[in-house]
């Protein structure tokens, strides 16, 4: 369980998961992304290109 939440709160932070993979010791990069299905602060941080455009005309 810490081994997950330290993997979830380093993807949140902009970490790349390769680095993760390695941190963790993963051998399969399928291993580490497990992360990237938990982790939705990374998922809330995505912007459309759409809404960049429709802002700047604002």
């Amino acid at each position: 369980m810490l081994r997950h939440s330290f993997g979830t709160h380093m993807l949140e932070q902009g970490v790349d998961i390769r680095y993760i993979q390695t941190i963790l010791g993963h051998e399969s990069s399928k291993t580490t992304e497990i992360y990237t299905h938990v982790s939705t602060k990374s998922l809330a941080k995505i912007k459309s290109p759409l809404d960049l455009i429709l802002k700047d005309k604002t």
